[in-house]
């Protein structure tokens, strides 16, 4: 069994933080790449994040956070999703946020340049856990 094969599966959570853009517009954003990744075999689950604390008299059967998805990716899959979303998100303002085995950290890009950077650095972060799964 290879290395890889070890690493469980990588919590990735995406936040649209762009503050030009209204709540409305960063919620958009959000289904748009919830939509698209639903399609992408590789992400074993994606979905939005219910608020845990929806406002008072909330009729609905609870509301999201505002521009947040997750998604859970096989650690194989993780290199090939990250590409994927750079090619996605290059122009966005966003955060991510990845937890492999409990252990988080957090990145945010405001540009192309930063949000290659941010996935770089989340790629040495998984293969830094790959290692250590050993």
């Amino acid at each position: 069994m290879s290395s890889e094969n070890n690493l469980s599966n990588i919590a990735l959570t995406v936040t649209f933080t762009d503050p030009e853009l209204t709540a409305e517009e960063r919620n958009e954003q959000a289904v748009w790449l919830l939509e698209e990744l639903q399609d992408n075999p590789d992400i074993d689950k994606v979905e939005r994040v219910r608020d845990p604390h929806p406002p008072e008299g909330n009729k609905s059967a609870g509301g999201f956070l505002v521009g947040v998805l997750t998604a859970e990716i096989s650690g194989m899959c993780f290199q090939k999703v990250l590409q994927s979303l750079h090619s996605r998100l290059s122009k966005k303002v966003l955060s991510i946020k990845v937890e492999v085995d409990g252990v988080k950290m957090e990145v945010e890009a405001s540009s192309p340049q930063e949000l290659m950077a941010c996935l770089q650095e989340a790629e040495a972060f998984i293969e830094r856990h790959k290692r250590s799964a050993n």
